[in-house]
């Protein structure tokens, strides 16, 4: 199958990635999803000891992450095999990798090995803790991140110990920002000439993903602690429990707060010199919060958002997964989508939540079997059907 971009935006990046399991194949979606010309390459079938990480091919972990990109297999940790890489990586923009942070130069595919060959290359590398310091050659994994980026720290109810939360989100923002990271780099590149190493890691993206709860440290020296489902700031705003469910109102600042109270039937709450002002609010939260709940109880989640919408007041239902993909407004969204699998037949994924008017993301190609355009790629360095043959052969391929 020739290249079949998901747009022309990144269609004429070509990006070699050598990532595994979660946060570097995230990245690489960005860069796939954008339209780049992704080479996904892995260890030959017989190599991989039937003990691959991300989960069964044919599942949803794996689909949703490798839309969008072709597919080959090729032991780097065989001379030839390398390179072969290396001859990829001379034409190549973007080499992708999550390796731990010493493989790379065991290896001889870090960046000021590929720069001799190719000055343009840009090498984007994410790994747990950093490319040097103490922890570089700690192994990573999300929930260590969320725990020691103080994320856990601050989710969950008080009281009850740290929580993680629902997503690897260290992860997954982990690989968004290195994906960002490469674009700003191609960028640059086409005033410099010159290619870059470009590196983040979980640890760096969890503490990002802090925002105004690391400033509040940063800035004030207030260290934060778990608020359960309230705002730590803007209150009331948390879960109340309705009729038949649940919802989440947000009433930030007076403004709101007067509308709040007014579409409750609740003017004298305006007045109140407990709840009158934010400060007094924060005090007497749990009291606020009862009376709240009390009324909420009386009708049923639709019949308060509708209320509340009505009114001006941020609110909304609590949804299982299933109720938030039969919503009209992500129906609207168009956020599933449908692909055409050759081994599975049509499969719904998860689209982009950023939509370029003129240059859209699409869903070109589903995700590649295992190693299902070596022959191709091969091919288009020039081997011959012999020569891929024999690779093959000896498991170089």
């Amino acid at each position: 199958m020739p290249f079949k971009p998901a747009t022309s935006v990144l269609s004429r990046f070509t990006v070699l990635d050598l990532t595994r399991v979660r946060s570097g194949p995230t990245c690489v979606r960005q860069l796939a999803d954008w339209g780049a010309n992704v080479i996904k390459i892995e260890l030959p079938e017989a190599l991989e000891g039937g003990n691959q990480l991300g989960g069964a091919r044919e599942g949803p972990d794996f689909q949703n992450l490798h839309r969008n990109k072709r597919a080959m297999t090729l032991n780097l940790k065989d001379p030839e095999g390398l390179a072969i890489f290396k001859k990829l990586a001379k034409t190549a923009d973007v080499v992708v990798e999550n390796f731990r942070p010493d493989v790379k130069e065991r290896l001889g595919i870090d960046y000021e090995t590929l720069a001799k060959d190719n000055p343009g290359i840009i090498v984007g590398s994410i790994s747990g803790f950093g490319q040097d310091g103490p922890y570089a050659k700690r192994p990573g994994f999300d929930q260590v991140a969320q725990g020691m980026g103080g994320l856990m720290s601050i989710t969950g109810v008080p009281g009850e110990g740290p929580m993680r939360v629902g997503i690897p989100i260290a992860d997954l923002t982990a690989g968004i920002f290195l994906s960002q990271g490469i674009m700003l780099a191609l960028l640059e590149r086409e005033q410099s000439g010159k290619g870059q190493w470009v590196h983040t890691s979980l640890l760096q993206a969890q503490i990002f993903m802090l925002d105004f709860q690391a400033a509040r440290w940063t800035m004030s020296g207030d260290v934060p602690g778990q608020a359960g489902n309230n705002h730590p700031t803007s209150i009331p705003t948390g879960v109340f429990q309705t009729a038949d469910g649940y919802m989440n109102i947000a009433v930030a600042g007076q403004a709101i707060w007067r509308r709040f109270c007014e579409s409750m039937g609740k003017d004298e709450w305006i007045t109140n010199p407990d709840y009158a002002a934010g400060e007094d609010r924060s005090k007497n939260r749990d009291v606020l919060n009862g009376l709240i709940q009390d009324e909420i109880a009386t009708d049923t989640t639709a019949g308060w958002v509708d209320k509340f919408n009505k009114a001006g007041v941020p609110c909304g239902p609590i949804y299982n997964i299933d109720q938030t993909f039969a919503d009209p407004q992500v129906k609207h969204l168009g956020m599933q989508q449908t692909v055409h699998s050759e081994s599975l037949g049509d499969i719904d994924l998860v689209a982009q939540p950023v939509r370029l008017e003129r240059t859209p993301s699409s869903f070109a190609v589903a995700p590649p079997t295992y190693g299902e355009h070596t022959d191709e790629i091969l091919g288009d360095l020039g081997l011959s059907a012999e020569e891929i043959a024999d690779l093959r052969s000896r498991t170089i391929i």
